[in-house]
């Protein structure tokens, strides 16, 4: 299964632009810049994005791993806060931060905390990112 995106920048870095779209549409010539990313302009940027995948990715692992358990959840809430940080060569995405909110009534929450933990390892953005992945896990049976 294949996904594909296209980025098209003009510009220089500081005073370029660039759009970002997706064959599903959900993207369609999305703008983003050097502002939006490392500034305060409003707007997206590639961080964002991988946070975005990543929470979403998480969520859905965290559900398959819950009902291998044979618990189904209510809901799943999760954020993932991405780091982009300056390093020796650059820039680098240095860590992703998964915050989960999981509410599974009458579950055993050490299961759900053991889904949680498999998810986080286990869903592709995890596997993708060569990050360090941290999470806090709050389970509500």
């Amino acid at each position: 299964m294949n996904r594909k995106a296209l980025a098209v920048w003009q510009g220089g870095l500081k005073d370029g632009k660039g759009a970002i779209s997706v064959d599903s549409g959900v993207l369609s010539n999305m703008p983003y810049s050097f502002s939006k990313r490392f500034e305060e302009e409003k707007g997206t940027n590639p961080e964002e994005l991988i946070a975005a995948a990543h929470a979403s990715c998480f969520a859905m692992a965290t559900s398959a791993q819950l009902g291998s358990a044979g618990i189904t959840a209510q809901s799943i809430s999760a954020s993932a806060t991405v780091s982009l940080e300056k390093v020796v060569d650059g820039f680098a995405v240095t860590s992703s931060h998964l915050d989960v909110k999981i509410k599974a009534p009458g579950a055993d929450r050490a299961a759900v905390q053991k889904a949680a933990e498999n998810a986080k390892a286990g869903c592709p953005i995890s596997k993708l990112l060569n990050a360090k992945i941290t999470m806090e896990a709050r389970v509500e049976t």
